[in-house]
């Protein structure tokens, strides 16, 4: 249901008018809520407060990634569905209408002097369908499926996968068998943020101008199997997974033998009066096909061979300061083969030219791995279980280009977010949170005709609800 999920790039707009108009009424709503209460599908099975599992809707709090971590169950005699009321329906449907202000400062135009011009649009429009469904088939043994839409009704399945608990009695023995979410704790899934130029995590999906390697994008849920165990206090988590290099497309459309893994351990400790804190890490390792198989000159799917690596490490944490206060930390260092980064790899949906199929063995002169860095900070003000502000800085910095020449900086991140999300209403039955949010994202040299930088802004005012 991502509006933003990777987004292209941003500058400034005169978005003020409109923006002070729709404050009026938001500030309006605000003065005339009620209390929040609680998330559809699982609420109405136990019977709980939102604020029990929800920093902000969809933002889990520290009992409500435990809840997760125990295969969405509270361990009591509550958790079999053979105990729940017949009239319990484990579903949640998901949606945004909103209005939006989009603009680019560089779009390619034929009448324009330079073939490059600003566009700015604005209207009214729709996210994407979720319908979530979870819970458990038996105590112990835990299922999600998430079929979801894009805009235009075209569906695919973002989740779906079953999740055997507490194996032999010990929370440290979870396997999960599917099409899942990689597990850090800081989730691209569950972020407050929904814009067009700032709805996803640039991190999560990174990849190096030129470059050819789809599979290493941690915001992509995968297909393939998972360890995870944790402590009975959930405070430390360790994790591992297999999954095939696909970027989570079925029938594996690329290569015949390719598997990447991601391992993540975190550990969470009290602070005192200002809360539960957790640091971890994360490393993901895989390879994936730069030769193919062709056909009258088309690339044969599911007939990669000539495997490359790449490797993506890094520092996330969640800390509080406070009850109203807390922030997100996510770093980054990425690495790509010197094949992935002269362009060898997802030719089989046009990322690369069919013509690079490596067939010779031979790299481009003077062509070395791809590498970069990146970090990003979240920070979100919980003035209320209703209310929620909220800011995002992001920055990606490449270290090493592939092709001898190029410039330096080609590539570089930068995205800022800041907005609120306000629950007038939150019951066992319904959820509908107004959400406002400014968005601004540059990438460097890489406008459509004069290759210098191109960026991006949206201005959203959206009404997020789920049933």
């Amino acid at each position: 249901m991502r509006m933003g999920k990777q987004s292209r790039f941003c500058g400034k707009s005169l978005w003020v008018p409109q923006f002070l108009a729709f404050a009026l009424v938001l500030v309006f709503l605000i003065l005339s809520g009620q209390n929040a209460n609680a998330l559809p599908a699982f609420a109405r099975k136990y019977g709980l407060r939102c604020s029990a599992c929800h920093e902000s809707w969809p933002m889990l709090n520290y009992f409500g990634q435990k809840f997760k971590d125990n295969g969405y169950q509270l361990m009591n005699d509550r958790d079999a569905p053979i105990w729940q009321n017949p009239g319990y329906w484990p579903i949640t449907l998901r949606i945004t209408p909103f209005w939006s202000r989009e603009s680019t400062n560089k779009v390619a135009v034929d009448t324009a002097p330079t073939g490059e011009q600003r566009l700015n649009t604005s209207g009214f429009n729709l996210s994407g369908l979720d319908i979530l469904t979870g819970g458990t088939l038996e105590k112990n043994i835990s299922f999600l499926l998430v079929p979801s839409a894009d805009e235009f009704g075209a569906f695919h399945f973002e989740s779906a996968n079953v999740r055997f608990d507490n194996l032999f009695h010990s929370p440290w023995l979870n396997v999960k068998v599917g099409k899942f979410e990689l597990d850090s704790f800081i989730s691209e899934k569950r972020t407050l943020t929904l814009s067009g130029s700032g709805g996803g995590y640039q991190l999560f999906h990174f990849i190096p101008v030129g470059d050819g390697n789809i599979f290493g994008q941690l915001g992509d849920n995968q297909l393939g199997a998972e360890w995870m165990g944790h402590s009975a206090d959930d405070r430390t988590r360790l994790s591992a997974a297999v999954f095939s290099s696909t970027d989570g497309n079925v029938d594996v459309p690329y290569g015949q033998n390719s598997y990447s893994w991601f391992f993540a351990g975190s550990q969470a400790f009290s602070a005192g009066k200002l809360g539960v804190q957790r640091i971890g890490g994360y490393a993901m390792f895989g390879q994936a096909p730069t030769t193919y198989l062709m056909s009258g000159g088309v690339p044969i799917p599911a007939s990669g061979l000539g495997n490359k690596t790449y490797s993506r490490v890094g520092f996330e944490g969640l800390f509080y300061l406070g009850r109203h206060l807390n922030f997100q930390v996510f770093t980054q260092h990425g690495s790509d083969s010197a094949w992935f980064g002269a362009c060898y790899g997802d030719i089989i949906t046009g990322t690369c030219d069919p013509a690079n199929n490596n067939t010779t063995g031979v790299l481009p002169a003077g062509a070395v791995n791809p590498t970069w860095n990146g970090a990003f900070v979240e920070t979100h003000y919980v003035w209320s279980p209703q209310l929620t502000i909220f800011q995002r800085s992001e920055w990606v910095r490449m270290s090493q280009q592939a092709i001898p020449g190029t410039p330096s900086n080609l590539g570089d991140l930068d995205n800022y977010v800041f907005g609120y999300r306000y629950n007038p209403f939150m019951t066992s039955r319904a959820g509908f949170a107004i959400h406002n949010e400014y968005s601004w994202i540059r990438q460097r040299g890489t406008s459509p005709v004069t290759f210098t930088d191109l960026s991006s802004n949206s201005l959203l005012l959206g009404f997020d609800f789920d049933f």
